[in-house]
């Protein structure tokens, strides 16, 4: 038969609730442990971000902005009269020459207009001859008319002479002498006339010849003018140079002075960058560039600045100052960076994703030997391309994280993995 201990279910009891006691006391030193440790910091993949050092020296400042290869040399040919496009013998792209037939237009009234010019001008040379011989013929009677006179007038002249000597002997009478000497001087006057007559018959042949030949020379120009535009029906190039683009369709009915074609010379070429409006405000004519075409780099100068804005950007030429590497030709695009200024002995750094010049911003500077980042306000200066200036908050040697992170905008502190 069992006893029953009166003590032992007491013991059983005190013990469990100290076990119970001491449970509680170590999960309340576990609780207020744990509410006094700080929060386990957000960890970044260091991989994954840009990191940047601070450096001090020269920093050259440049504006960048793509663009294209354009001829600096562009000939527009236009129509030098009306007239329809029959056939199109040259596509863009073509090599030619000045004398490279383009187009062939056809113009029937301007055919007409050509052969009666040619026809009027044929008659009005005929005329001239006609004239010519005519009054060649009516000087010539003058002159005869003339020489009659003074023969006539030497004779009469000798005679009245001779008759006066003849009556200072008393041979013949006074009024013979009389007779005579009237004779001569009424020959001497008609004489005179007749010599009149004559350089007056000069003048006007000369006169009547040289109307006619300005009319032949009206008429001369009038036919070089329509074979000119008879010409220009068969379009040429004008000058050596690549086809760059043709405006027109066969058939098309063309007005005087459309443009036609464009041809530009393949080996004069300049750069045309479109830089942001925000950037070009520095940009001034002189300043160095250079030209990526993607094969070579060539250096060049700024030597036009558009005064409008289009799209937000500004067009800026740069004459190339080396040799096109092959495959440079018309509307190659290109990136073109220009040489604003250079700053000696500054600090700078990356340009950070984000943030513009002469603005503050936070950015992670790398601690604990880079397995920490803090963020820590910057004051940023002058920008470039690539790089931009520090004015506080950074000094030469730090490392920061230029990467976007907006991901961890609400933390000061990160950890790198």
């Amino acid at each position: 038969m069992d006893i029953e201990r009166k003590f032992a279910a007491r013991r059983r009891r005190i013990r469990r609730m100290l076990y119970a006691l001491g449970a509680l006391s170590a999960l309340g030193t576990i609780t207020v442990g744990l509410s006094r440790l700080e929060p386990a910091l957000p960890t970044v993949e260091q991989s994954a971000v840009w990191v940047d050092t601070v450096k001090r020296g020269q920093m050259i400042r440049q504006v960048r902005g793509p663009g294209t290869l354009v001829p600096e040399e562009i000939l527009w040919i236009p129509a030098a009269t009306e007239g329809r496009v029959e056939r199109i013998l040259l596509q863009p792209g073509a090599t030619v020459q000045p004398d490279s037939v383009l187009l062939e237009l056809s113009n029937p009234q301007l055919e007409l207009e050509a052969l009666d010019a040619k026809f009027q001008l044929g008659a009005a040379e005929a005329e001239y001859r006609d004239l010519e011989v005519r009054l060649e013929s009516q000087l010539l009677e003058q002159k005869a008319r003339t020489a009659s006179v003074q023969a006539e007038y030497v004779q009469v002249r000798l005679r009245a002479d001779a008759d006066q000597e003849l009556a200072r002997e008393g041979l013949i009478s006074e009024l013979t002498r009389q007779i005579s000497s009237s004779m001569s001087e009424e020959l001497s006057s008609r004489h005179a006339i007749e010599q009149s007559r004559l350089e007056i018959g000069s003048e006007s042949i000369q006169a009547q010849l040289a109307a006619q030949r300005a009319r032949i020379d009206q008429l001369r120009a009038l036919d070089q003018l329509r074979q000119h535009q008879l010409d220009s029906l068969q379009v040429r190039a004008g000058t050596t140079g690549i086809l760059q683009e043709v405006l027109v369709e066969v058939g098309q009915q063309l007005a005087l002075g459309t443009n036609l074609a464009r041809v530009a010379n393949p080996e004069k070429l300049k750069a045309q960058l479109r830089i942001a409006q925000t950037q070009a405000q520095d940009v001034q004519i002189g300043q160095p560039a250079t030209v990526d075409t993607w094969n070579d780099l060539i250096s060049g100068h700024v030597t036009r600045i558009d005064p409008a804005v289009r799209e937000g950007t500004v067009t800026v030429d740069v004459a190339l100052e080396e040799a096109l590497p092959k495959g440079a030709r018309p509307d190659l695009n290109v990136d073109g960076t220009i040489e604003i200024e250079r700053l000696d002995d500054v600090l700078y750094v990356g340009r950070p994703a984000y943030g513009q010049e002469e603005t503050t911003l936070g950015l992670f500077k790398l601690t604990e030997a880079g397995r920490v980042a803090v963020r820590v306000p910057v004051r940023l200066g002058r920008s470039s391309v690539h790089t931009i200036e520090i004015r506080e908050g950074l000094e030469a040697g730090d490392e920061v994280i230029l990467s976007d992170m907006p991901a961890w905008d609400a933390f000061d502190r990160v950890q790198l993995n």
